[in-house]
């Protein structure tokens, strides 16, 4: 009898088959019949594996490309009615980030010179826009609220989310930069500038000491920033959210602090303390994983109002604390690089058991579920759910082989 884990690989292959349109990879045929840059590149990870799909991504970038803007931005999406940039959340700046991660992805799974060569010029442009959306110079990236996947949360300014995939964007082109026998000496060092400067702004902890050593450049505002809030945070077991002006976000990003660890901007004691905190609070209770904790509820200063548009972000649902199956994918991932095998494999039948479940039939691999109840409210058939599936069941059973997509592994 087949286990249900090697049942959920089977219909999350059956899933992928039918999201591979002429221009890329969808992200919903029924919710969303786009190609979005974050989803393409993250289904991607496991799309990869699956007989079918190894041109599947370089169809997306290349559409993507084809729609960057004059000034160097990639779109969130491209509508595959029209072959157009669809201005629906338009606001991103994850965008630029995944479409270069996606660029060394592909490079890294099937490499291809001449294809890397073609893209190369729409690479430093994506990489130049992002460039300037570091205001102030600090060496971290600025962001607007709700300007990313996580597009009804008000996170905003030194996201943790965002500049963790930005040090891996640099470490990915100076990666691409060598293939290319070019000079990547500048993405290389940024990168490390990057990484230091997450963890000692978004890090409070004894596990961060190493990084305020004599040789610390600091920053006038962090430490003024800092000297306001660490009377109030003392320590937390996560990276914060993120880190504004005189102001800060106490709840765990669950996503942005996976990603750190599988990027390698985490360090091992770090690592741990995240680890062990999901554990201890539940943060695959129901299913893997809920992905804000604790929630915000009217009242809080990060509430917005907005969270109530099209009753999504309330409580414990959508970004507030909503189950997202394809981050669960990455929590996987963060189990088996962490050495905790058997959690990973409790966590991925759990989120076989997650997938299976539907509003209208079995194995609707839906978008995202209540927090509390596990019951399905997003779009089904998500690309995203199935694909990091996917990639989740091959870390657990081939994890040399999955790594080496990850262009910081």
């Amino acid at each position: 009898m087949t286990s249900l884990i090697e049942q959920a690989l089977e219909k999350a292959n059956q899933i992928l088959a039918s999201e591979c349109s002429p221009i890329g990879l969808m992200a919903s045929p029924e919710g969303y019949p786009h190609i979005w840059a974050r989803d393409s590149v993250i289904t991607s990870l496991g799309a990869l594996f699956s007989a079918g799909h190894e041109n599947c991504l370089k169809v997306s970038l290349a559409t993507l490309a084809g729609q960057q803007s004059e000034l160097g931005a990639i779109p969130n999406n491209v509508s595959v009615a029209t072959g157009r940039l669809d201005h629906t959340n338009a606001g991103s700046i994850d965008s630029n980030l995944w479409f270069i991660l996606g660029h060394a992805i592909q490079q890294r799974s099937h490499p291809d010179e001449a294809f890397l060569r073609q893209e190369w010029a729409a690479l430093e442009n994506a990489l130049l826009w992002l460039r300037y959306q570091d205001s102030n110079g600090c060496g971290l990236l600025e962001v607007h609220e709700a300007a990313d996947w996580a597009d009804l949360l008000a996170n905003r300014f030194n996201v943790l989310y965002d500049n963790v995939l930005w040090f891996a964007a640099l470490k990915a082109m100076a990666e691409m930069a060598a293939a290319l026998s070019v000079d990547g000496g500048l993405y290389s060092n940024m990168a490390d500038d990057v990484r230091h400067k997450i963890r000692i702004v978004l890090w409070v902890g004894e596990e961060n000491k190493a990084e305020w050593g004599p040789n610390c450049p600091g920053h006038t505002e962090w430490k003024h920033t800092l000297s306001q809030v660490d009377p109030v945070l003392v320590k937390r077991p996560y990276f914060l959210p993120y880190v504004a002006f005189r102001d800060f976000g106490d709840y765990c990003d669950v996503f942005g602090n996976l990603l750190a660890i599988l990027m390698g901007v985490a360090n091992p004691a770090q690592e741990k303390r995240i680890l062990d905190y999901m554990h201890q609070v539940g943060i695959a209770e129901p299913y893997p994983v809920r992905v804000l904790n604790p929630v915000i509820h009217p009242g809080n200063k990060d509430w917005r109002e907005y969270y109530r548009n099209n009753n999504l972000n309330l409580p414990e649902q959508y970004h507030n604390g909503g189950i997202w199956p394809f981050v669960g994918g990455f929590y996987v991932a963060a189990l088996v690089k962490a050495g905790r095998m058997d959690e990973a494999r409790k966590q991925l039948e759990r989120l076989a058991e997650v997938n299976r479940a539907g509003v209208e039939g079995e194995w609707e691999f839906n978008e995202w579920c209540h927090g509390r109840t596990g019951q399905p409210m997003g779009y089904p058939h998500q690309a995203w759910s199935a694909g990091m599936y996917v990639f989740a069941y091959h870390c657990l059973h081939k994890p040399e082989v999955a790594y080496s997509l990850l262009p910081t592994n």
